[in-house]
């Protein structure tokens, strides 16, 4: 009688007082927060904002020109830096909420995963949209070009819609033309015209370079994830196209800043022809691309993607500059 009552004591669950279900989530401590920032992907707003920079150091000395400013290709790249983490963190928000990230091949996220509150997710999302807009806002005070304002506003409108809102467009196969976009011509051309006023033919071949290494990176992360966004609902462009012509595509992409470097080295510097050491890089995150049979082996290729993008940026940028 004594020991039944000893047994009735302890917890409930299995013999042994252990209990059942599943295992309450660790709670995010700054590493999770850090990594939930992707931190990994940041070398694609850095290039964007390294070629822009480069393309407009061009025209330093123009008569014409608004003079040389560092601090404005500075507040430029925080502008850039901020938009990516905070969309970062509205995507963790929203496709957590949603339900999308229940299921993930890639690394966890802090709101699917129950370590931290969703509002918590979101505020530090709006903090980091909130930076980007500062930093844009000093930028349209100093330089006198008020209309940029609108540009920032639809840029974090965008940011936000991507995966938020009743019809986020990222669900609907439009994520790489935005990134295309808004990370690639707006990121690079806005840099360039901030710094020199105006926007030249060069700055939207390096615009285009820029782009395809973002389209490219955000492919490779829609095709990792391509089975879990198809039983979500979430119609990525890789859900549409399948899996082997995502991976094709995402190599045609890859290609694509090359062409733009030949063309650099053709017709306005022969040192961007050192670009192509990226290739060391670049090729063989397309090789693994093709042959990866697991979603750890294309988290490598979107690593890979955005530092070639990097390193691609600083060899063209320099030869074009100097």
């Amino acid at each position: 009688m004594a020991k039944t009552k000893a047994a009735t004591r302890r917890a409930p669950g299995r013999p042994g007082g252990k209990r059942t279900g599943p295992a309450p989530a660790r709670k995010a401590g700054l590493g999770d927060w850090i990594r939930a920032a992707r931190l990994a992907t940041l070398p694609l707003s850095a290039a964007s904002v390294v070629l822009g920079t480069a393309v407009a150091f061009v025209f330093r000395g123009d008569e014409d020109g608004p003079g040389w400013h560092w601090w404005r290709a500075a507040a430029c790249l925080a502008v850039a830096v901020c938009l990516q983490i905070g969309v970062n963190f509205a995507n963790d928000y929203s496709d957590g909420v949603r339900g999308t990230d229940a299921v993930r091949s890639g690394p966890r996220r802090l709101t699917a995963s129950g370590a931290a509150r969703p509002r918590t997710v979101l505020v530090v999302a709006l903090v980091f949209f909130a930076l980007a807009a500062v930093a844009g806002l000093i930028i349209t005070w100093r330089t006198g070009h008020w209309w940029l304002i609108a540009v920032g506003a639809v840029c974090i409108l965008a940011a936000w819609f991507y995966t938020g809102g009743r019809r986020p467009y990222g669900y609907y196969a439009l994520g790489e033309v935005a990134v295309f976009v808004f990370f690639g011509l707006v990121a690079t051309l806005g840099t360039q015209f901030v710094l020199i006023g105006r926007v030249t033919e060069d700055g939207w071949l390096a615009a285009v370079a820029s782009g395809a290494f973002a389209t490219a990176t955000i492919l490779i992360a829609n095709t990792r994830d391509r089975a879990n966004d198809r039983a979500a609902g979430k119609r990525t462009l890789s859900v549409l196209i399948g899996d082997l012509p995502s991976r094709i595509l995402y190599v045609v992409l890859l290609a694509v800043p090359y062409v733009v470097a030949a063309v650099y080295g053709t017709f306005y510097a022969d040192q961007a022809w050192y670009a192509y050491f990226t290739l060391l890089i670049t090729v063989p995150a397309a090789i693994i691309a093709i042959a990866a049979r697991t979603p750890r082996e294309l988290v490598t290729v979107l690593r890979l993607t955005a530092l070639g993008s990097l390193a691609f940026a600083l060899l063209l940028g320099w030869a074009i500059a100097f």
